[in-house]
């Protein structure tokens, strides 16, 4: 059983730093200026053998109002409630500060195990912070340096010591074993490719800023577990959480708005924006979140074009529909606006929602989940190449040159996404027209509406290239073996 551990303290005194060396990688944002962490961030970390459920926090601040900061203090004061043990750190280069002392009170109240931690201790210029954190009332604190891993192995005896029922060796669990892409190699005589591994689904969802994602979500796991509020750009980190619709394990991840590039300047919001793209790229299924009443903006269709590049499955989620007049006169104008401005997402499901009321939001998670068995779709070769001779036959290829281009064998080679390979003469002059004619005959013949759908032709070894020099070669020669 992996050991609860919240991380929290003041802005700035290095929590994600520390998060992010008990995870084993940068996961989390981190910079110099203080406030960067906003929303919680959960992920499975190690420590020796110590297998660790860890959460970073926002930075405490001493507020009680309707502002951002009295937001954040609420989910750090959550945090503190779910986890079996608290990390409290401090900055040992600057010392204990009021802040530290209120948040010291608070963490008592709260009547969990607490380990204080003194960070930024390598060097000499924390020993004055260190020797003031005895101040605090708890424990002695843990010097350490979260930034180049010193006092490691002082933590972990801390943790064993404050939780000593949940970090006994005989009742911990085995480490899941890690999943891999599924790829499948391609095998010309195989009449199926082999299943892909079974794992949680991975739910992101994008789109700009201030388009309702953290609502969205909020709706689904009916709790105010992600931050929101009228401010754009409130979220920073991916935040992924674990959660389950219908009997099914999934992973809902919300992401830091995406604005146009040339408006992207500053440090912070250019990490937030890598950290956007590399969940896209590692999701399953995207919800591309916009707002109902300005939907498939320029920066709509980028962000879709980007997610269909990277080959994840899409739902269009038009949000705040309980805001907008003459809903059908709208949803008609936009699923015109996403068949003309997006024809290589033909099919893709359009969901009117509101993360306020709850509207439509089991239709959407029906059809994610359908969008992800067609995205993991293993069509039998047989199938395929049955398809692939009435297509022929029905629009034959191009001849370049008046030479045709003859498709003999088709199969599939990848799923998530489908991704197929055909055998064909001259394949390397076949025209993308071409291509997308057999792309879409796939999707209507196999039913995979709003699939990224991957062809790869390749041209066939020609039986006669050794006669162009005017001699047959040798069999050593044609083999390749040596005399």
């Amino acid at each position: 059983m992996a050991l609860k551990v919240a991380i929290v303290g003041r802005p700035n005194v290095g929590k994600s730093t520390l998060f992010n060396r008990l995870v084993g990688k940068k996961i989390a944002i981190v910079d110099d200026q203080p406030g960067v962490t906003r929303d919680r961030k959960e992920a499975r970390g190690r420590l020796g053998d110590l297998e660790l459920d860890l959460i970073d926090t926002a930075g405490f601040d001493d507020v009680n109002d309707a502002s951002l900061e009295a937001r954040m203090r609420h989910q750090t004061e959550l945090a503190i409630s779910e986890a079996d043990v608290s990390l409290y750190v401090i900055d040992a280069r600057i010392g204990v500060t009021p802040i530290d002392r209120v948040f010291s009170k608070l963490l008592r109240q709260a009547d969990k195990p607490t380990i204080l931690v003194a960070n930024k201790c390598e060097g000499r210029q924390g020993d004055v912070g260190l020797t003031e954190a005895f101040s605090l009332g708890f424990n002695e604190p843990i010097a350490l340096s979260a930034e180049h891993g010193e006092g490691m192995s002082d933590l972990f005896q801390a943790l064993v010591s404050a939780a000593p029922e949940l970090t006994d060796p005989d009742e911990m669990g085995e480490e899941e074993p890690a999943w891999d892409d599924d790829f499948v190699e391609f095998d010309p005589e195989a009449e199926e490719i082999e299943a892909p591994p079974e794992r949680p689904m991975k739910f992101t969802v994008v789109g700009r800023p201030n388009a309702g994602k953290s609502t969205l979500l909020n709706a689904l796991l009916q709790s105010d577990r992600l931050l929101t509020g009228p401010e754009a750009g409130i979220t920073r980190d991916s935040v992924t959480i674990a959660w389950e619709y219908e009997g099914r394990e999934m992973r809902l991840v919300d992401t830091a708005g995406l604005r146009k590039k040339a408006k992207v300047q500053e440090r912070l919001e250019k990490m937030s924006t890598g950290e956007t793209i590399h969940s896209i790229k590692y999701a399953d299924v995207v919800a591309i979140v916009m707002d109902s009443r300005d939907a498939f903006e320029k920066q709509d269709l980028q962000i879709a074009d980007l997610v269909l590049r990277e080959g994840r499955g899409v739902v269009f989620v038009c949000t705040k529909w309980d805001l907008v007049e003459n809903g059908g006169e709208l949803r008609r104008e936009l699923e015109d606006k996403a068949r003309r401005l997006l024809p290589q997402a033909k099919g893709a499901p359009l969901l009117t929602v509101s993360g306020e009321t709850g509207r439509n939001l089991d239709k959407m998670m029906a059809a994610a989940a359908k969008v992800f068995e067609d995205w993991s779709a293993r069509i039998k070769t047989r199938d395929l190449n049955n398809w692939m001779q009435h297509s022929v036959q029905k629009h034959p290829p191009p001849a370049p040159g008046g030479q045709r281009i003859k498709p003999r064998y088709m199969a599939q080679m990848k799923t998530r996404p489908p991704t197929f390979v055909m055998m064909a003469s001259r394949g390397n002059q076949m025209p993308e027209s071409y291509k997308r004619y057999l792309v879409n005959g796939l999707r209507e013949a196999f039913d995979l509406p709003g699939v990224p759908i991957r062809l790869i032709i390749r041209q066939g070894a020609n039986p006669y290239a050794d006669k162009a020099d005017g001699r047959r070669k040798t069999k050593a020669e044609r083999t390749g073996r040596k005399k």
